[in-house]
């Protein structure tokens, strides 16, 4: 069904979510909140997003009754995760309209399809080659050493990624990597790392988020501060141009969020490079449910039922931690954080996801700090770190 021949959904119609994970449990939320009815796809009994929905199909993303399922109950779907199969979404997208497409997200499952349609969109990505045989692997230049080989599929959060500085680590790291398709990345001096979400909606208009300023800490989204506290002002207006490039030359229907490198030249020039794209609401605009007046959740409710599409307005300077399953854990015994200190700061907004275990590394919730002023708000950001144990930064 062609997104262009459907009419607006209003509320009191069923939305669908392909996963249900935290991204799927706040879309639900979001959604419900207008008004809608949701359905949520995910074959995990406990997911996040379906102990929380109107209606949980518990089906593998591939499975046709599942498929079948969904569509006949949602009358419009999305997703809330890239590695959710394009083929699960173009089967959909025959009967339902689907935001975004299953085509849109198959270019950001692949890095060298990703790469290439941000070339193509006329923004700058680094400098980068494709591994996929013996042959591709002698042809690679030196001059992309040293360099981080990252698997073309599957890889997120740090995860799939090698940091290599000879020939001889490249080929052992491709050799650890399964021998799978890889992408090799020149590693570039960084300067900082920002986000740009951009919501799209069919008849091609877009609005845009601040610019995110983010620090990673072991490929894992740590903190995120907006407004940029560390961003020229014209840096950050390319930043929102290049992402909505990458939007507009893609047809792209839904939230789209773009990540960049701040890349430091030897004579202290700043510039962007496109790092990655992901295809739905992102860690790092998590904010936006506490911060502004529209959330990255409903822009994207708004995107797939065809609804206005407002420009989001940043009410409060914001600061966000995410909360790892390492907080629940301290000299091997699992414990519960100090919520009741936490929640006792000025401007504390606490999310957990409703997951029943705490893993290291996983992603359990997140923590949003709102306030008068950026300063004060950084402050009060340092505090509830340190009640949790979290670095400063």
């Amino acid at each position: 069904m062609s997104t262009r021949d459907r009419q607006a959904l209003l509320p009191g119609a069923t939305l669908g979510v392909m996963g249900g994970g935290q991204l799927g449990r706040m879309f639900v939320h979001a959604a419900q909140a207008l008004g809608y009815s949701t359905a949520v796809l995910d074959a995990d009994p406990h997911s996040p997003a379906g102990l929380v929905s109107h209606h949980h199909v518990q089906k593998a993303y591939l499975d046709a009754e599942g498929l079948q399922q969904l569509a006949a109950v949602a009358q419009a779907i999305t997703t809330e995760f890239e590695n959710v199969p394009a083929e699960a979404l173009r089967t959909l997208a025959q009967s339902r309209p689907v935001a975004p497409s299953g085509d849109a997200v198959a270019i950001c499952q692949d890095r060298a399809a990703e790469k290439a349609h941000i070339t193509a969109s006329g923004v700058p990505c680094a400098p980068f080659a494709l591994i996929d045989s013996e042959a591709s692997l002698a042809r690679v230049s030196d001059t992309l050493l040293p360099g981080i080989l990252k698997t073309a599929r599957m890889g997120y959060d740090g995860k799939g990624q090698v940091r290599i500085q000879s020939r001889a680590e490249l080929a052992e790291a491709w050799a650890g990597l399964g021998r799978v398709p890889c992408v090799l990345e020149q590693r570039l001096a960084l300067h900082r790392e920002l986000s740009v979400i951009v919501a799209r909606g069919v008849d091609g208009q877009w609005v845009h988020f601040p610019v995110q300023q983010n620090l990673h800490r072991e490929g894992i989204l740590a903190v995120t501060e907006v407004p940029a506290p560390d961003v020229d002002p014209a840096l950050a207006a390319q930043a929102v141009a290049h992402a909505g490039a990458i939007a507009q030359s893609m047809h792209y229907v839904g939230v789209l969020c773009v990540e960049f490198f701040v890349v430091k030249a030897a004579d202290g020039r700043l510039s962007l490079v496109a790092n990655e794209m992901a295809p739905r609401p992102h860690n790092s605009g998590h904010y936006t449910i506490d911060a502004c007046d529209v959330s990255q959740f409903e822009l994207q409710v708004r995107a797939m039922a065809q609804l206005p599409l407002v420009a989001p307005r940043l009410h409060s300077p914001t600061v966000m931690l995410n909360l790892l399953g390492d907080l629940w854990w301290r000299d091997g015994v699992e414990r519960t954080p100090a919520w009741d200190a936490v929640l006792a700061l000025p401007g504390a907004h606490l999310h957990l996801y409703g997951k029943t275990s705490a893993r290291p590394g996983r992603k359990m919730g997140h923590l949003t700090l709102t306030g008068a002023d950026a300063a004060s708000v950084r402050a009060v950001a340092l505090q509830a770190a340190s009640l949790l144990g979290l670095p400063a930064w």
